[in-house]
């Protein structure tokens, strides 16, 4: 049996490759998604102050630091067992709402608008972001202008990009400056505008991809996203809802604490990503997707004018229930719209200025859970300490591990459909690693193992056979 691999697949954040295995007849006959590095944060952030675990835990990450910052600082407000003052709660948000802008931004314009602006199957050495410089000047620009505003958000409120140590259990450390809001509003009319044109863009293109729409991970799943009582998306705080693939509202999880009677987490032999399921469904049939397509089916609403317009014409067009993956694109673009509208309306909030933007307590709870939406999906960090407040347990499930087994389905629905060994072409393989992209994984986020590391190493000959094998 011959196989191809994909290795690395790139445009992603983080290292992976794709086995596809091969019939006699060069037809697909299965497919492999490794996640092939491996990080320890549970482990060696044990016997660590609680308080130290956000700015620990942010380093998982570059692209998305503020949300493991704020999904960890709300564990530790747990433990604390504080009520966090309510103008941090709305700094907080405002913090995110820059982390998704620049995240999505980064996404769409960098990582994907090559292969959907460019073409799928076009040159692979211009098929990138200088590629789409060179054609498409003012859509370039436009994305690292969008992002760049998302950028100087987190850096208006936080005094710093990546990383910032502003964010601390029980609020933030310092009040909104009047100058810096002020600069904020001025630049938000043209991050607004940039979001407009591009999903009028993309609205202008979609239907060029109708082959990629049908097979880029239509496999029904279920779907989960934070939204608030109302049913309104919920970036920062709200409760977990997941819903099957017509629709229904399977469960809502109303408190963080609760996760775990609803995720169950699994190990898988051929990777360093776990693989959560829905726990009522059982392993490995509650197979659910998290991120901007999850979000948008769960949800009733977007909350905002614009945002709201937005998703009532994408679901017109693709359904109350939107399935493919290839979707995950449009959906990201409305919640960039969704994140800059958010962000006017905190920011027009007078007591955005407010001076108490702390609570502090000592060790009042052995254990806490904060649960936030990452732009990838939704984010649970969960401690256990001493009475001295010393980590002795955590456990971190990331955006992206959720979407472990649907990732694992589309690559393979997009490799049956596209891929003839038969007759190779580097289009063919693109799709496979453009699919990926679609889910927008951060690798290096998610892999986090689950008890002991999964461990495999073969002895494999020349001609390819594997002539011995060691698992731990």
């Amino acid at each position: 049996m011959e196989k191809i691999v994909i290795n690395p697949v790139t445009r992603i954040e983080g290292h992976a490759k794709i086995t596809i295995h091969l019939n006699p007849d060069g037809r697909v006959s299965r497919t492999h998604f490794h996640v092939t590095q491996v990080r320890g944060f549970e482990k060696f952030t044990e016997g660590r102050p609680y308080y130290e675990m956000p700015a620990i835990t942010a380093r998982i990450c570059g692209i998305c630091p503020i949300s493991h910052l704020l999904a960890s600082v709300k564990a530790c407000d747990e433990i604390m067992a504080v009520r966090v003052p309510p103008t941090a709660a709305k700094l907080r948000e405002l913090l995110h709402c820059g982390q998704f802008i620049q995240s999505h931004a980064l996404s769409f314009f960098h990582l994907s608008a090559p292969d959907l602006l460019l073409g799928m199957d076009s040159d692979p050495a211009r098929r990138n972001v200088l590629g789409l410089l060179d054609k498409y000047p003012d859509i370039a620009r436009d994305g690292i202008a969008l992002r760049k505003f998302g950028q100087c958000v987190i850096q208006r409120l936080a005094k710093e990009r990546v990383h910032p140590s502003w964010t601390v259990p029980g609020g933030v450390n310092a009040p909104l400056e009047p100058g810096a809001r002020e600069e904020m509003l001025k630049e938000l009319p043209g991050a607004k505008a940039i979001a407009r044109r591009t999903l009028a863009l993309f609205k202008s293109v979609v239907d060029e991809f109708q082959e990629e729409i049908e097979n880029f991970g239509t496999d029904p799943t279920m779907y989960a996203g934070l939204v608030d009582h109302g049913g309104r998306l919920q970036l920062y705080d709200g409760r977990i809802r997941f819903m099957d693939s017509e629709g229904t509202v399977l469960s809502e999880v109303d408190t963080p604490a609760s996760y775990a009677d609803y995720i169950g987490e699994a190990s898988l032999p051929d990777s360093y990503l776990k693989a959560p399921y829905y726990k009522p469904a059982g392993y490995a049939g509650g197979v659910y997707r998290v991120g901007p397509l999850a979000r948008l089916n769960v949800a009733d609403s977007c909350g905002t004018p614009e945002a709201d317009h937005e998703f009532g014409e994408y679901h017109q067009r693709f359904g109350r229930v939107v399935q493919s993956s290839f979707q995950y694109h449009y959906a990201r673009l409305i919640e960039a719209l969704y994140a800059i509208e958010k962000a006017e309306m905190l920011l027009s909030d007078p007591s955005i200025l407010g001076k108490h933007v702390r609570a502090k307590a000592g060790v009042n709870a052995l254990e806490g859970v904060g649960i936030a939406e990452a732009p990838r999906g939704i984010l649970i960090h969960h401690y256990r300490v001493d009475e001295k407040g010393a980590i002795q347990w955590a456990n971190l499930i990331i955006a992206t591990g959720h979407n472990n087994l649907a990732m694992n389905r589309s690559i393979e629905q997009v490799s049956r459909h596209f891929v003839d060994g038969s007759r190779l072409k580097e289009g063919m393989l693109n799709r496979v690693s453009a699919v990926v992209r679609a889910y927008d994984p951060c690798l290096s986020c998610s892999t986090h193992a689950l008890g002991q590391t999964a461990l495999r190493i073969q002895l494999i000959a020349a001609d390819g056979t594997v002539t011995d094998e060691l698992r731990t």
